[in-house]
């Protein structure tokens, strides 16, 4: 082996290793990205079908959504809207979690990631691709469900303005700009998951764990955060302005809370991103 000045083999290159692109098709084999995208494509056709099953005969229980399923019926950008509404507070947050916190740990539990690093790839280099790679997919499946809901909700509706409980009526053309801007601050807010999900990943050798870590904790910051009496400490919690995106749609836009929302979610992410790589640059990897 020739040996450069430096002490590395001639021709090695840290940043050539482990491309972003065989990372992303490797973990587009795994089954866990399939089902993730695939039923990211198959909720809003779940929806659809119920909707069509609804007889709208009974009312018990249905008061305080019964306005929001008649405007999801009133046309795909609604159909949209009902559909982001109903998987942002929960379903998103494990979708993200699942890719961000499964992709260091699963490595470890399967007894990879030692011959990873042995390659060598750098540390360093190795969680940025995993983590660029494990938000790639996260946007994708964001991107997936927005998507197949205005498709499936346009061609069974129409295309019609979009209406909200805490709106006027929107013109299709301004109402998808609004649905785009509420996608976008959504994945600004998921960033925390992402962020927390990731920070268990490097901690803990089981996948499961650093997933439903970082599910369970976001749980946990959204009931504090229903609790009055912290007062302002719940401006702190992570999924305090976790609905702020529904001042998008407001009648004139309400944006102070989603500038709010933005600047914490994008700090407690950097937290997170920085102690996983603190943390991960100077473990023993043993599995």
């Amino acid at each position: 082996m020739v040996v450069s000045d430096a002490g590395e083999a001639r021709g090695y290159r840290p940043s050539a290793t482990m491309p972003f692109a065989a990372e992303f098709r490797r973990q587009a084999s795994r089954r866990r990205t399939q089902l993730a995208l695939g039923f990211m494509v198959l909720l809003p056709l779940i929806i659809l079908i119920a909707f069509q099953f609804d007889s709208g005969d009974d009312d018990n229980g249905r008061n305080e959504f019964s306005s929001l399923v008649e405007l999801a019926t009133s046309g795909g950008l609604n159909f949209t809207l009902f559909s982001i509404f109903v998987s942002a507070s929960f379903l998103l947050v494990v979708v993200v979690a699942l890719f961000c916190g499964d992709t260091v740990a699963s490595e470890a539990s399967w007894g990879s990631l030692r011959y990873l690093l042995a390659i060598p790839v750098p540390r360093a280099r190795l969680l940025t691709v995993k983590l660029v790679v494990a938000l790639a997919y996260s946007g994708l499946a964001l991107l997936l469900l927005a998507g197949t809901a205005l498709l499936a909700g346009t061609l069974r509706y129409g295309w019609s303005p979009l209406r909200s409980t805490v709106a006027a009526e929107l013109e299709p053309t301004e109402g998808l700009l609004r649905l785009l801007a509420v996608l976008g601050y959504l994945a600004v807010v998921l960033l925390v998951v992402a962020g927390l999900a990731f920070l268990l990943s490097v901690t803990t050798d089981a996948a499961l764990g650093a997933v439903g870590g970082a599910v369970l904790l976001w749980i946990l910051s959204s009931i504090l955060d229903q609790i009055t009496a912290l007062g302002a400490v719940r401006d702190f919690l992570p999924t305090h302005f976790s609905t702020a995106w529904l001042g998008l749609l407001s009648t004139p836009v309400q944006t102070d809370d989603v500038v709010r929302g933005c600047v914490s979610a994008i700090s407690y992410a950097t937290l997170f991103w920085g102690l996983a790589f603190w943390r991960f640059t100077r473990k023993d990897i043993t599995s």
